[in-house]
């Protein structure tokens, strides 16, 4: 098993661009989480996983006692000495768990969280990207006009262009192409939230630097052309 989830996890890595620490944290997680689930919820349960091959091992620490009062947490001295010979009353023993005892639900655990992690680490690598052009120019296409509001895709996220940021008398249909200024990125639980401007002044001032530049090229290269 360790194989092929070697090979997944790399896979996903690389297709997703995600870390596969982060991967591998959430396979953890998960794998205690059953365990737990399977033998009882205490803290004694443990996991440490190679993150180089992806081998794993599941054990518990119990107290050896003479007189066993809570199975989940302390283990006989003639059970103990089963598997550590040397053991003896207030040891600290460990004891490992085969794991095909509840494999199904650690694989279907193991899936769900690489699953989770995935939209989690592609909702923050949109959340750091946009962030990033926070104050900026971009180039989207209007999805779909909700109400009064106007629903803007950026490539990777969708941005909220309200009734207060658009242009009096601009008429914006589906699939227009428009340049918007981003105005504020906020971190949701159902990722991103994108707020831009089509009225901004920066947007302005930045549309109209570029007007008069193409229109100065414009004249140069026709300046050019009257003195060759």
């Amino acid at each position: 098993m360790s194989a092929e989830l070697k090979e997944a996890i790399e896979a996903i890595a690389k297709e997703k661009n995600i870390s596969k620490d982060a991967l591998l944290d959430g396979i953890e997680l998960s794998l205690l989480q059953a365990c737990k689930n399977h033998f009882g919820k205490a803290d004694n349960v443990h996991i440490t996983m190679d993150r180089e091959t992806c081998d794993y091992e599941v054990y518990v620490e119990k107290t050896v006692v003479e007189n066993v009062e809570d199975k989940s947490m302390e283990i006989s001295l003639e059970d103990a000495k089963k598997d550590n010979p040397d053991a003896k009353i207030g040891d600290v023993v460990r004891i490992d768990i085969d794991s095909k005892e509840f494999g199904r639900i650690a694989t279907q655990n193991a899936k769900n969280a690489i699953l989770q992690k995935i939209r989690e680490e592609e909702r923050n690598s949109v959340y750091d990207r946009f962030a990033g052009q926070t104050r900026d120019i971009v180039t989207g296409v209007v999805q779909r006009v909700s109400g009064r509001n106007i629903s803007i895709n950026l490539g990777k996220a969708d941005a909220i262009l309200m009734e207060n940021e658009q242009v009096k008398g601009e008429i914006l249909r589906p699939r227009d192409r428009v340049k918007v200024y981003i105005l504020e990125v906020r971190n949701t639980p159902k990722g991103p939230r994108i707020s831009v401007s089509r009225t901004h002044p920066e947007l302005v001032k930045r549309l109209f630097e570029s007007e008069v530049s193409e229109v100065r090229d414009e004249i140069g290269r026709a300046s050019c052309g009257k003195e060759c």
